[in-house]
């Protein structure tokens, strides 16, 4: 037999789902839908928490409950790496005209907020191995913010790392005014001479950070993944790391590999 807040938790989740509730709608004070269920205060309590970690409907201090609006879905595929590279020898009037972020969610540029910020950091242990430069070695480390224009979230937490002797020949590259770049790291790496071969992801999944939870707005018990992206340049070298997490809520991972022919 379900206990009392999980039948109060079960008709409100179905209003939702069916469409009685609509999103952004605010649900009636704890008191109202104590008398309307004939409970208790703190067992209405115990069905919205239960509500709020399902990611149903969020708390907004002060005001309410409110039955959650969908966030934009992102679908990130493996493609788009080949479709980058396509468009990295563009001229830059085609380049501008969309990005890595509308590809992934059908989003039109002006949808979207852009924040960029570069500093110069010296290699750890982890990125040194992982970049294949000594420890103390200069990076450039990128942090990229990009969200929905009606959304207070972004689309995922990305830090790229760039070597930065590897990329000083063009000055643009270690200048944060210049994002956002048209055609993306593709494009920044051949505008020094470097092509790439070929793109590794790693994928994992854990429980997000608090920082992490506040940043992407995650409900409750909700997983982030966390994706190692390392680009090799044609000489086999490592040109490009970048650590990207995503929300488990509004993330989708497409990957399609094409096989030859017999």
């Amino acid at each position: 037999m379900p206990k009392a807040y999980e039948q109060i938790a079960d008709d409100l989740r179905r209003s939702i789902r069916e469409g009685e509730r609509k999103p952004g709608e605010r649900l009636p004070s704890e008191t109202r839908l104590a008398e309307r269920y004939r409970r208790s205060v703190p067992t209405v309590r115990d069905a919205l928490r239960l509500l709020r970690e399902e990611g149903l409907i969020e708390k907004v201090h002060g005001r309410g409950n409110f039955v959650r609006r969908a966030r934009t879905m992102a679908r990130r595929t493996n493609l788009r790496h080949q479709w980058e590279k396509d468009r990295a020898r563009e001229p830059v009037e085609k380049r501008a005209q969309t990005g890595a972020t509308e590809h992934d969610t059908g989003l039109e540029l002006d949808d979207l907020v852009f924040h960029a910020s570069y500093r110069e950091i010296a290699a750890g242990q982890d990125l040194a191995a992982s970049l294949g430069v000594p420890e103390g070695a200069a990076l450039v480390e990128r942090t990229y913010r990009t969200r929905c224009a009606t959304e207070t979230a972004p689309f995922s937490l990305v830090t790229s790392y760039l070597v930065r002797d590897m990329v000083a020949e063009n000055p643009d590259l270690l200048d944060e005014t210049k994002e956002p770049w048209p055609g993306g790291s593709q494009n920044q790496l051949h505008t020094v001479g470097i092509e790439v071969d070929r793109i590794e992801e790693r994928v994992t999944a854990r429980p997000p950070t608090p920082e992490e939870a506040e940043e992407l707005e995650l409900p409750r018990g909700t997983s982030v993944l966390v994706l190692r992206k390392t680009s090799y340049d044609i000489r086999g070298r490592v040109v490009g790391l970048s650590d990207i997490v995503l929300p488990g809520d509004r993330t989708e991972l497409l990957f399609t590999t094409p096989l030859e022919r017999w």
